[in-house]
């Protein structure tokens, strides 16, 4: 399968959620985030969320642990090593942000299989 490339999205494609709304529910911020919604542009309310979740104490380790939970389909990881295996080259183009997607990506087993992560920065500060 020499010079075929998969390209896959990654939020409701790879994962089966939105990845930042994923976060914010599962750390029960979904009302603030709601709240905050209307009044300002989408990276700038997830700018603000981290923010006030770090406030109240929530840690990069509690992120990781809600992104290692993130909900697949059963047959995706299998889907990626096999087209992997055959010699397709695999990318990522996505509107999610590279910490979420390389750390669901390495909890996976899959981050190998991936030639090109294109998609948003992101810092741990």
């Amino acid at each position: 399968m020499a010079g075929i490339v998969v390209v896959f999205d990654f939020d409701k494609t790879i994962i089966d959620r939105d990845s930042d709304n994923w976060v914010v529910d599962e750390l029960g911020f979904t009302d603030l985030f709601n709240r905050l919604l209307p009044t300002m542009p989408w990276n700038t309310l997830m700018d603000t969320m981290m923010k006030e979740m770090h406030a109240q104490g929530t840690t990069i380790d509690d992120i990781v642990e809600v992104l290692k939970r993130s909900p697949i389909h059963p047959r995706i990881v299998p889907a990626i090593k096999s087209a992997h295996a055959l010699g397709c080259e695999l990318r990522i183009v996505s509107d999610a942000n590279m910490f979420f997607i390389e750390t669901i990506l390495e909890h996976l087993g899959v981050k190998e299989c991936f030639s090109e992560l294109n998609s948003n920065p992101s810092f741990v500060d």
